[in-house]
């Protein structure tokens, strides 16, 4: 079957259309499809229209919120397990409703629909893997090291059926993608049934949007603007981000500056007031600005109608700002200030991250971790082709780096900003990740209908899985201290 230059109808399934480089990738892979004429309709399980991003709620795409009847959560536990619950949930309304409106289903972050899809649906299905959960549950790893220790004998009960899942679901998806070769390589090692190592497809970045002039008397604008020499953090605000990096950096770094030479630091990210580890992490954050001697303020943007988490702030220039849930706007204009020096990413072992493309994108030196993806990102070596600075997460080195990231002259500056943008456009871009998608799917198209054969054994599997999950979490509850 030929595809040819068939425009396609893509479903986009993801589980929690938030703020945050995931999400990015999703909202920017269906913009980039949508400029080149197929159609895409995205189905989630969790939008809030103030805690995501502006194209998600002004029309620009089609956003169908389906609201499952099961929490995120029970006392804090059973994440992953009432995770595959709401996507069986999200799955089932798409199934009923939308059956034959698709040509091929994009899935990401969580395989558990990817069988019941091509059983039912008889359609293709394109898996896009950001990373391994269970690697992401085992907490840190290095490379060829990868923790293996699964804490108690209950956790490591509870982790292993939903362990089996995730390898047995993703492996039966028709095209296998990752965020790039680091992602590729460790899944590929640690799925033992996956007989080929993941296509890489770059996330890209919608270049156009950052272009866009900004309004200054904008209130929103005007709240992050300042003339000081601004260094910049884009995470969200999550524990394994290691955004405390940022902060001892840039406490060393001013006491190696001289007094004169004032800074300041804003950390801006995705804030989820229902996530204990959200809450947690800012509170962590603040607690060290205060033991390094360093004020700072909390603020958000006016169009969010979430609560601002009361401190002792200090309001008027200080020296560091953490902004919640930033506006594409607000993102913008501190990615293209004049005032903005560098951006820093502190992640370790980050499977891609979008922030130092979006940095290059503006033309800002980037630090960030010589580690996972920002090695195939940023450019460290030779200095004649630098976009960036790569450090072990070493709160000493990173400010040795930063000195050298001051002290570029304009010239050295200029030039690191040409070699920026050139690179993040001709590897990065919106359109780059939409083409190589395009290829993909036609591929995916091209295999046809989907056998029938013993595809039901997997939907009788799931399916019993959603009957007795819930079940179980709730008879485990009164288990919980």
């Amino acid at each position: 079957m030929s595809s040819g230059n068939k425009k396609f109808r893509v479903a986009f399934i993801h589980p929690d259309l938030g703020i945050g480089g995931a999400e990015r990738l999703v909202v920017d892979a269906a913009l980039g499809l949508q400029a080149l004429g197929h159609s895409v309709d995205i189905y989630t399980s969790h939008h809030d229209p103030n805690h995501s991003f502006d194209e998600t709620n002004n029309g620009t795409l089609r956003v169908h919120n389906i609201r499952p009847p099961f929490p995120r959560a029970v006392k804090g536990k059973f994440h992953i397990v009432l995770a595959h619950v709401r996507q069986l949930h999200l799955t089932s309304h798409l199934l009923y409703t939308s059956l034959s409106n698709y040509d091929v289903y994009f899935v990401d972050q969580l395989s558990t629909c990817v069988p019941i899809l091509r059983a039912l649906a008889r359609k293709r299905v394109v898996f896009y893997c950001h990373f391994p959960d269970k690697l992401l549950a085992n907490g840190a790893f290095t490379e060829g090291n990868v923790n293996k220790k699964r804490g108690p004998l209950l956790k490591r009960m509870y982790r292993y059926p939903m362990d089996w899942l995730e390898e047995v679901t993703t492996t039966q998806a028709d095209v296998i993608l990752a965020n790039s070769k680091f992602t590729a390589r460790i899944t590929k090692s640690n799925f033992a049934s996956l007989s080929e190592t993941p296509k890489v497809v770059y996330p890209g970045v919608n270049i156009a949007a950052y272009e866009l002039q900004t309004d200054l008397s904008d209130p929103d604008i005007l709240q992050v603007s300042s003339d000081i020499p601004t260094l910049l953090s884009l995470n969200r605000f999550e524990k394994k981000k290691n955004v405390a990096l940022a902060i001892e950096s840039f406490a060393l770094l001013r006491h190696k500056l001289s007094d004169q030479h004032k800074m300041r630091l804003v950390i801006a990210g995705g804030y989820d007031p229902r996530l204990e580890d959200n809450i947690g992490t800012l509170a962590n954050l603040i607690d060290n600005a205060k033991t390094n001697s360093l004020t700072f303020n909390v603020v958000a943007p006016s169009t969010s109608r979430m609560a601002v988490p009361s401190f002792n702030c200090t309001p008027t220039n200080p020296d560091i700002l953490f902004l919640l849930n930033f506006t594409t706007s607000q993102r913008s204009a501190l990615l293209t200030a004049p005032s903005t020096l560098a951006l820093l990413y502190t992640p370790t072992n980050e499977h891609f991250g979008i922030g130092p493309v979006e940095g290059m994108v503006c033309g800002l030196p980037i630090l960030a971790t010589n580690t996972g993806g920002p090695t195939e990102s940023v450019v460290d070596h030779p200095i004649d082709e630098r976009t960036g600075w790569l450090c072990p997460p070493d709160p000493q080195v990173w400010a040795n780096a930063l000195v050298e990231v001051v002290a570029l002259t304009p010239d050295e500056r200029q030039a690191l900003n040409a070699r920026s943008r050139t690179r993040a456009r001709d590897l990065f871009g919106m359109e780059a990740m939409a083409k190589s998608l395009e290829v993909i799917l036609k591929e995916a198209v091209s295999m046809g209908p989907v056998p029938g054969s013993a595809l039901w054994l997997w939907v009788a599997l799931v399916a019993i899985l959603g009957l007795l999950i819930p079940f179980l979490v709730e008879r485990s509850i009164t288990l919980l201290p």
